[in-house]
């Protein structure tokens, strides 16, 4: 039966200025955001179907082998307060630590952070917050505002909706992957199935960035003692960070560049740093600060070849890991325990209590079980929330640019219709950002989006 935006009244408790979908990181700095901008009586609802908040996908491990990427210094949650998360830290400890700021903390820890901001800001609220432990799976423009149906078949109203919805993980690579016997593929991001798989039998881990790292720390401190082949079409590991001074030059100039000759400049930049004494690291932390304007800057042409040519190398130098992960990763494969094959997944042969692992490029091997660390799902057409694919079949949202994430403005954040028109009162915050700002996974880009989204919408 086709949706009928009048077929259910909605009662008056579930009538709300402002409705957030998706509870992790990004939604809980949204919400945290409109709470401290919230006048009398407003009120805002926090739409996520895990039993807790502030999670998602990042933060949800339980486990301490599980470090933030970025040390504590830079992670806090809002832009005008830049030692916020460090404060939250040094308050929960019986003593001062002058290196924290330097530390990679365990991810847990940022949770927690998360929950106990929220919570503050809700007690100092003029507005009220309404945690909703449901999905949303239909979201209709309407007069002045939009209603929204959850899972569970209740509908509410909002006038506002900031979108936050998080990451998905990708498929594997395979036509019939889904069809493998069940134990015997565990998807990255469930920390406690790939912890229960450490043993003595063979493992394989498909993709080999920071969802293979997590997997296998976890494995380590589990005890395992098989092998461990790591596979993807460019078998690079991620790079650690790195001390030392920072870089000295104006990096504005590479935003007049094409992309080939911005790629020489870098390298150039990084010939100097290291005749300096510098590591490499130091460049690329030089032009963090620009990475949304350096993907901007690009023309299409440019942005296609960086997708096809560039791209898997930009992120292992971008995307760091802790030196103490690092070291981890390159001492088991010295020992052999970890294997790397640079092949493409071609097949995985069900053998009796085993998986033979096919790969172009690579013999194949033999495995107890799998891990998918294929990564986060970027493309619009492979998002599998059941939001976003009515929000794209409705004509309420378009593919982004290159077909990856939804389509925003660049500047605002209003998500675009499938004619490219601003939807009125529809925002946009997080990874399906991608496709316009590229630049849109990480704490800084985060904080920033939310309390633009935030303060927009509560007003």
């Amino acid at each position: 039966m086709a949706y009928n935006a009048g077929m259910t009244e909605i009662q008056p408790s579930r009538q709300v200025d402002l409705a957030i979908i998706g509870g992790g990181a990004a939604g809980v700095l949204t919400a945290i955001n409109a709470l401290r901008a919230a006048a009398p009586g407003q009120r805002i609802a926090l739409f996520e179907p895990a039993s807790a908040v502030a999670q998602g996908i990042a933060y949800a491990t339980p486990w301490p082998e599980h470090l933030l990427n970025v040390p504590a210094g830079k992670m806090s949650g809002f832009p005008e307060q830049p030692t916020d998360f460090l404060e939250h830290l040094l308050a929960r400890r019986e003593a001062p630590d002058a290196t924290l700021a330097e530390q990679y903390v365990p991810r847990l820890d940022y949770a927690d952070y998360l929950q106990q901001r929220l919570t503050e800001a809700e007690a100092a609220s003029a507005g009220t917050l309404q945690t909703v432990h449901d999905a949303v799976i239909s979201l209709q423009p309407q007069s002045g505002g939009h209603r929204l149906q959850q899972a569970e078949g209740e509908n509410w109203q909002a006038t506002q909706v900031v979108l936050a919805c998080g990451n998905s993980m990708r498929p594997l690579p395979l036509p019939a992957g889904s069809a493998l016997p069940p134990g015997k593929v565990v998807d990255a991001w469930d920390y406690d199935g790939v912890r229960m798989l450490a043993g003595d039998q063979d493992l394989a881990i498909i993709g080999t960035g920071l969802s293979m790292a997590d997997c296998v720390v976890s494995l380590l401190a589990a005890g395992h003692r098989g092998r461990i082949h790591v596979l993807s079409r460019h078998a690079l590991l991620p790079l650690p960070h790195a001390h030392g001074g920072s870089a000295n030059f104006d990096p504005q100039p590479l935003l007049q560049l094409p992309l080939r000759a911005r790629m020489r400049q870098l390298r150039e930049h990084v010939r100097t740093a290291q005749a300096q004494g510098l590591p490499w690291q130091a460049v690329m932390d030089r032009i963090r600060p620009l990475g949304q304007a350096l993907w901007r800057s690009l023309d299409a042409a440019d942005q296609r070849r960086f997708l096809r040519h560039v791209v898997r190398y930009w992120d292992v130098h971008r995307h760091r890991i802790a030196e103490s992960v690092h070291d981890q990763l390159m001492a088991v494969e010295r020992s052999g325990q970890l294997q790397r094959h640079r092949a493409r997944l071609d097949a995985v042969l069900v053998q009796d209590a085993n998986l033979q692992v096919h790969g172009r490029g690579t013999p194949p091997f033999n495995v107890g079980a799998l891990i998918n660390a294929t990564g986060v799902e970027t493309r619009a057409l492979g998002l599998r929330n059941p939001l976003l694919q009515q929000l794209l079949a409705d004509g309420h949202a378009r593919s982004g640019p290159h077909g990856l994430g939804l389509d925003a403005d660049p500047d605002s954040g209003q998500l675009l219709d499938a004619h490219g028109a601003p939807q009125p009162g529809l925002w946009l915050v997080g990874s399906l950002r991608i496709g316009t700002l590229w630049e849109s996974l990480a704490i800084p880009e985060l904080r920033v989006q939310a309390q633009q989204a935030a303060r927009a919408a509560i007003a």
